[in-house]
């Protein structure tokens, strides 16, 4: 394994900061500084330190589902003091790590794990894993505009890929109309679904993600965790073609 994901694993820091570390000298395998991104660490074989101490490999990964609710970080920590996900979820592996992110103020499935190859097709565009949001927004839908969305819509950061959306429920009148909607899309760029709704003229209200590869919160509380069962992690595995 190479040396920067192999201290990401064992939760030193990301694979970034682990190259810098590196190239700061206060890593050692098997007592020799080594300065080496690159490097090869042999697993059960090489001693790698970091500032004295041994690193070790957690014994299995693990996959944690979280019902985030509002007002929470996804985020290690926060310089403001802010509460982050990681006040909700005790005694996780020091690589775990949530896959993508929800902004503070989105509520729903959260997923957290050090298994780095899992994490990053589940993310990856080219693997096309579904993502379900329900939204409340301000206004009157037309379907006209959520044509724009179907087909994918020009953003700061590039088009989108195309979204499936329904609406499900309208009420209220005047400037207090809103209308709840559900979405599906395979991209996770930050608050995508934000931005793609203001971008035809429906402000987000209220969202929830409701459902991420197959996985689903119903029944999990909010702020509530739970571990995945073996099941659910070979689903998400065979998705992705691990």
């Amino acid at each position: 394994m190479r040396l920067n994901r192999f201290l990401a694993r064992c939760g030193i820091a990301s694979r970034r900061r682990s190259d810098e570390l590196i190239q700061s000298g206060v890593i050692r395998i098997n007592g020799e500084v080594v300065d080496e991104p690159g490097r090869v660490v042999a697993i059960g074989g090489d001693q790698v330190e970091y500032q004295g101490r041994s690193v070790v490999l957690p014994d299995l990964y693990e996959y944690v589902l979280l019902h985030k609710p509002a007002g929470y970080l996804v985020s290690r920590g926060d310089p403001e003091g802010r509460p982050t996900v990681y006040d909700l979820v005790s005694g996780l592996h020091p690589g775990t790590v949530p896959v993508g992110r929800l902004d503070m103020e989105t509520t729903g499935l959260l997923l957290l794990t050090d298994d780095g190859d899992l994490g990053y097709r589940l993310l990856h565009p080219r693997f096309v894993v579904d993502k379900h949001y329900v939204a409340v927004v301000g206004g009157d839908p037309v379907e006209e505009k959520l044509d724009l969305l179907r087909c994918g819509i020009d953003l700061d950061d590039g088009p989108t890929a195309p979204a499936e959306i329904r609406i499900d429920e309208r009420w209220g009148s005047g400037f207090k109309k809103r209308a709840r909607l559900s979405l599906c899309i395979h991209e996770g760029r930050k608050r995508q679904v934000r931005r793609m709704l203001r971008a035809v003229g429906y402000p987000v209200r209220e969202l929830t993600r409701v459902e991420f590869a197959g996985l689903r919160i119903e029944g999990l509380a909010e702020g509530h965790y739970r571990h995945l069962a073996a099941d659910e992690v070979n689903r998400l595995k065979s998705q992705v073609g691990l």
